[in-house]
């Protein structure tokens, strides 16, 4: 017998706020997070405008010497991780630390220590390098650092599959606790790749777009979309068996229900234009839920805004769900939060299945003929769903579907 698996606790840390509840609240009135760069002279790059962190306090939830010895990925990771611990009501009273683990999520990890310490060797001495330069930049320490702060003792996985990377984490830790080898499972992702590397690498691939105006840079299955908006923060849920969170009387935020996992095999940054591996992982997350397509009222779509990606992922929403289900990217308020996006976008799902509202595609002003789809706009936001899907694509072709269900006690 299969466990169920229910969402007790979620934290963030995002351009629309450093909480679940701010992130949610500019999410649900259409706010947009994307600003002028601020965090360095990106003047060079010919990127002038980001989705960064705002007046971030770390000591606010972290050991202030801990958090200026750590990478801002993993700091990141902390802070949403000890939002969502703290909302679970955990702690080593009501949680055997032998049945707690955690499986996280990051694109690219400590790319800020990395670029500090290459700068740092080249300028002065290679011996001048950290010593805190691998552990601060290799993407597992998130992992590491989350497990030692609540002492979880059972698995510890960092999961790296590009823009997917928190949606296998969460789908990951789904089915772990599913076989009933945990009891709790701390998951999501993290990401702080707005620095001088992270913009000046994308822009080379020209993939971000170069709009000045922050209303118009993020622009989700809008015919002049021109490229994403790199984002960066983190979000965590904590995921537990029913059985193990009725049995402590713990309040349940939804339910996880279903998750299905693909690769295009096909290039490594371009999706196959059919989107026939993002139809093949939601076709799977529907399944292991137990319904039909009919039964899906919402889909948070990866949405990134270029244009091969919209398009994929339209036509594979359009052929599997056809007009029936409402449609939204949040990535026209937050940009892009590569590893990290799948994690704040299932916050922002299971918000809307508690709300009864859903996230407004912000940013689509002239939907595109090649992106067949419902989207949700301000003025049809304000409707129930009982099962959504959050959807997260990354280069490589890896395709990754999370399913969830609007909680009701029973």
């Amino acid at each position: 017998m299969t466990e169920r698996v229910v969402v007790t606790g979620m934290g963030a840390v995002t351009p629309l706020g450093n909480s679940v509840d701010e992130f949610l609240t500019g999410l649900f009135a259409g706010q947009v997070g994307i600003k002028p760069i601020t965090k360095f002279d990106a003047t060079p790059t010919g990127i002038t405008v980001a989705g960064e962190v705002k007046d971030f306090q770390p000591e606010e939830r972290i050991e202030k010497k801990l958090a200026k010895r750590l990478d801002l990925f993993s700091v990141y990771g902390l802070y949403s991780a000890s939002e969502a611990m703290a909302q679970a009501g955990l702690n080593e009273a009501n949680i055997d630390p032998e049945r707690l683990g955690v499986i996280y999520g990051s694109g690219i990890g400590g790319l800020t220590t990395i670029e500090a310490q290459v700068i740092k060797m080249h300028d002065k001495s290679p011996k001048r390098v950290s010593p805190l330069f691998v552990p601060n930049s290799i993407i597992n320490m998130v992992v590491g650092n989350i497990a030692m702060q609540f002492n979880a003792q059972n698995t510890s996985q960092a999961i790296v599959t590009a823009c997917a990377s928190a949606t296998n984490a969460i789908g990951d830790a789904f089915e772990y606790l599913r076989q009933g080898k945990a009891d709790v499972i701390i998951t999501g992702g993290s990401e702080a790749s707005v620095n001088e590397i992270g913009i000046a690498g994308f822009a080379s691939l020209t993939a971000l777009s170069k709009a000045t105006d922050p209303t118009l840079a993020s622009l989700p299955f809008d015919r002049q979309r021109n490229g994403f908006v790199m984002g960066e923060g983190g979000a965590t849920l904590v995921l537990e068996t029913l059985a193990h969170a009725q049995a402590r009387g713990a309040q349940i935020l939804g339910e996880v229900v279903g998750y299905g996992t693909t690769s295009d095999a096909y290039h490594m940054t371009a999706p196959r234009p059919d989107g026939a591996g993002a139809k093949r992982a939601m076709q799977q997350a529907v399944a292991e839920a137990g319904i039909q397509p009919r039964d899906v009222d919402y889909i948070n779509a990866h949405g990134t805004a270029t244009h091969a990606n919209d398009s994929a992922e339209a036509q594979a929403i359009s052929a599997l769900f056809g007009q029936d289900v409402q449609v939204s990217s949040t990535k026209g308020m937050t940009g892009h939060l590569l590893g990290a996006a799948g994690a704040i976008e299932a916050v922002a799902t299971i918000g809307a299945l508690q709300a009864g509202q859903l996230p407004a595609n912000i940013g689509c002003t002239d939907q595109d003929p090649e992106c067949p789809v419902n989207l949700v706009t301000p003025a049809t936001q304000h409707q129930a769903a009982t099962y959504a899907l959050s959807n997260s694509f990354g280069f490589g072709g890896h395709n990754a579907v999370v399913a969830f269900k609007k909680w009701v006690n029973v």
